[in-house]
């Protein structure tokens, strides 16, 4: 029988860059899923504050196996 994987689709931010939003989705996600196999960046956008940017934030579908 061949592996079985899920999707599913995470929201995350940082203050310092995308990396960090995209490496907070995945280590935030892997406390709670575990067998994860990879990770896709979806889309990105920032807030403003005062004119400048303030949080950078990622949608990150992440893959992993289930155990069936």
């Amino acid at each position: 029988m061949g592996k079985v994987l899920k999707v599913i689709e995470v929201l995350s931010e940082s203050s310092k860059s995308y990396e960090d939003a995209i490496r907070n989705a995945v280590e935030d996600t892997g406390k709670s899923v575990r067998n994860i196999r990879s990770a896709y960046l979806n889309e990105q956008s920032v807030t403003i504050k005062d004119g400048k940017v303030d949080k950078f934030r990622v949608n990150v579908k992440i893959t992993f196996e289930v155990d069936v």
